[in-house]
Parts: structure tokens; C-alpha cells; sequence
């Protein structure tokens, strides 16, 4: 199966659809005002899928099975709080003699279930209405059906078509923001294969073009590899024991990409690389995290931790991690990628990614986002990590791939050969 850009954008526009309908029908049936938040397709790891349904945190689901124009399941789930809060609004329509549970091992009685329920089918209802408007033909959907607990079984139980642990799922991912009210939500979509591959075929993927479907999961295993070194040279370089959290290959117009940073002051180290595939790598930083940097690398805390001295450690951070990144790309893909040096930007929120997209807009739409997070379980350090490859290099680079090279190749940097700026 090839996914192809312009197919891959119907999808886009059918997460974006069904987002919209959703909120308006959860408006309508709640009072509670709502807006669409980020929409976007995520390719994710079955093992990554389970290891977020499986946090130990109680969570609520309904689940529906579809057939017609896509053939799968999709599965709505609430933190548990967030459906609480949702029975709570609907209070009056279940009857003032409901009681909710004082905590999430007490569970919801029937009604509550049942009221939670009619939410999830309304929103299933928005959501797949939308999908089928884009697609211009009907998807059938089964009779919804309540789960909840702390592990992925409950959701995932019966569900042919959700991944295996190395497998890649196309999820849509679409946020919807109740304006007074925290509600909070995960879709997941599981079409089936050979479905899907239909789908790709009716909107113009074909044969020759585009991106080898198993190929892509060899990728996005070498940039979790890849991921693995960053926090490897974190830790040799500062101290801080860091790990890779679970992390998403996702598929969104450049436009979007803005929305999707934490709208506070960042530190980020932007870096070009050219080679193939070819593209933007950018690492930022929260203020707290960047001083730790900074603190860890210094043998005495400037006075200004974003001065001069400070810059350049962090810069030299950057470099660091930009080679343990890229370098298992170029050695597994038995290629030169060579970055720039590393640009220090200190800015507020999507300021820091504005000139990635405006470089990138110029010959694409879309992008494909290896989006990573590396974190410090003992030490205030955040790092966000966004590589977009050029579309069209990114293209040639995965269908060239070698896939039994991915796990042999070393992908470790050699850390006294790169060089800064300084």
C-alpha cells in the first residue's frame, strides 16, 4: 500500500470534517460551548497505543465497529475526570438523583453509563457523518458500547484491525475545546487495511507514486532510534537522565504547525539539514529546562543564563543532539546528511517555528513531523523535538530504505568529532 500526499490530505480534511460536526452536535446536546481544537493524523505504534490506554490512570470509552465506505473500529476515550465533568453537565437530562462517584475505582452506575454513552454516539455520529461526507459515501456504524478501566484491554479487546506492537495505525487525532468546561478526549480510529488501501486508490494514490505504507514504519523505528541517541548525549553531555517518551509521526498541513506550540516563552535550536532526505530539525526548550542545560554544562551559573555563555551551551547542546539524530539516518540510509550550525532563537510560543514553515511553504502543503518528547524523571528538563524532512527527499529516502539494516547499523554519534560555532 502507498500513501500518497494528496490522499493522505482527504483523510486530513476528513478529521478536520468530522471534528467539526462533532463539536456541534456535543454543543447542541450539552449547551456547553465548544471549538475544534488541533486536527491531524498521527501514525503511531501499536506498543505506543498500548502503553498510553495502559497509563494505570481509570478511563472511560465508548467503542463502535464500521462497515461501508471504511470498514474498522473507532474508539472514543475520556480521562476520567473529563467524563465526570460531562455527566455533571448533562445532570439535569439524567435526573438530580444521580450520584457520581467520589473516585474512579467506584465506577459509574447504569445511568451514568448510559448517559456517557449517548454522548460518545452523538460525537461518533459528528465525526464519521464527516467522514463519509468527504469520502461521498455512507459508513455504517454499530451500536455503541461503553468500556472503561486503566489498561488498553478494555478498548482494544476484540478489535481486528488495532495494531500489533511494531505495527503502524493511521489514527486521527482531533481535539475538541469545551470553552468553560474541561472536557478532554482521545479518538482513535483503527480502519482495516485492505480498506484503507481502497480508500487511498478512490482519492488518486497510486502504484507508482508515493510512500511505501511498511517502509514507513522502518522509518519511523530509525528516527525512534534516532530519538534514543538524542537523550543518550543529553545524559553524557549534562548529567540528566533522560528517556524518550512516547512520541508520534504525524501527518498535518504546515500551517497547523504554529498551533501545536506551548504558547510561553521558549528557548529553541534550529538546525537545516541537507542530504536525503533533506529538512528542518528544531529542539526547544522550556526556560526552566534551558537554565538546567545550561547550569549542567557550565562549571559556574552565569549571572544570565540566556547571555552570552549561556547561548553557546546550549547551542553546543544543540549540535550534539542534532548529529546523534541525523547520523543514524545517514548510516542506515548509507548516505552523508550534513546540518548547519546551530541557530538560537528565544521567543514566545509558534515564533520559534514560524521560519520552518514559511522556508517549507514555498513547495509543500503537508508535512510528515517526527514529533518526540525527552524528559527528565528527576530534573525540571522538557525537550521537544520536531524534524520535518522535505517532502519530495523524504519520499525517495523511505522507499530506498533497507529494511534489514535498521536494527544492525550503529546509529551512535561520535561526540568528539562535532564541532560548534563557538
Amino acid at each position: 500500500m502507498k500513501l500518497d500526499v494528496t490522499a493522505l490530505g482527504t483523510f486530513y480534511q476528513m478529521a478536520q470534517e468530522g471534528a467539526g460536526l462533532a463539536a456541534g452536535r456535543l454543543t447542541r446536546m450539552t449547551d456547553v460551548d465548544t471549538r475544534v481544537g488541533v486536527t491531524k493524523l498521527n501514525f503511531m505504534r501499536g506498543s505506543d497505543i498500548r502503553a498510553e490506554l495502559g497509563d494505570d490512570v481509570r478511563k472511560v470509552g465508548v467503542r463502535v465497529e464500521l462497515t461501508g465506505a471504511l470498514d474498522g473500529h473507532a474508539v472514543l476515550v475520556f480521562d476520567w475526570e473529563s467524563a465526570t465533568r460531562l455527566v455533571r453537565t448533562l445532570q439535569p437530562s439524567v435526573g438530580p438523583e444521580n450520584e457520581l462517584p467520589d473516585a474512579p475505582d467506584e465506577g459509574f452506575d447504569e445511568m451514568n453509563r448510559s448517559a456517557i454513552t449517548e454522548v460518545g454516539q452523538i460525537m461518533h455520529s459528528g465525526f464519521i457523518d464527516g467522514w463519509a461526507d468527504v469520502l461521498g459515501s455512507a459508513i455504517d456504524v454499530s451500536t455503541p458500547e461503553y468500556v472503561d478501566g486503566g489498561s488498553a484491554e478494555p478498548f482494544l479487546a476484540g478489535i481486528e484491525t488495532a495494531p500489533g506492537s511494531d505495527d503502524l495505525a493511521l489514527l486521527f487525532q482531533s481535539q475538541i475545546e469545551a470553552i468553560d468546561t474541561e472536557i478532554q478526549f482521545r479518538y482513535y480510529l483503527f480502519p482495516d487495511h485492505d480498506s484503507m488501501e481502497d480508500v487511498l486508490e478512490q482519492q488518486g494514490a497510486s502504484s507508482e507514486d508515493g510512500i511505501e505504507y511498511d517502509k514507513l514504519a522502518g522509518f519511523d523505528r530509525l528516527a525512534q532510534r534516532g530519538a534514543d541517541e538524542v537523550a543518550s548525549n543529553v545524559t553524557t553531555m549534562t548529567g540528566i537522565e533522560t528517556d524518550v517518551e512516547i512520541r508520534r509521526l504525524n501527518f498535518v498541513p504546515l500551517e497547523v504547525l504554529p498551533e501545536e506550540i506551548d504558547d510561553e516563552m521558549l528557548i529553541g535550536v534550529a538546525f537545516e539539514f541537507d542530504g536525503m532526505p533533506s529538512g528542518y530539525l528544531l529542539f526547544l526548550f522550556d526556560k526552566s529546562s534551558a537554565r538546567e542545560i545550561v547550569n549542567a554544562m557550565l562549571p559556574m551559573a552565569p549571572d544570565d543564563a540566556f547571555g552570552e555563555m549561556g547561548q553557546s551551551a546550549i547551542k553546543e547542546l544543540g549540535n550534539i543532539m542534532a548529529s546523534g539524530f541525523l547520523d543514524g539516518w545517514a548510516n542506515v540510509l548509507d548516505t552523508t546528511i550534513d546540518h548547519s550550525p546551530p541557530e538560537y532563537t528565544h521567543d514566545m510560543g509558534a515564533a520559534v517555528i514560524d521560519p520552518v514553515v514559511i522556508q517549507l511553504g514555498e513547495d509543500q502543503e503537508y508535512a510528515f513531523v517526527f514529533d518526540t518528547s525527552v524528559r527528565a524523571a528527576e530534573r525540571e528538563f522538557d525537550c521537544n523535538i520536531y524534524a520535518i524532512p522535505d517532502e519530495s527527499d523524504l519520499e525517495r529516502a523511505i522507499n530506498d530504505l533497507p529494511m534489514d539494516r535498521i536494527e544492525e547499523v550503529p546509529t551512535k554519534a561520535t561526540i568528539e568529532e562535532v564541532e560548534t560555532d563557538q
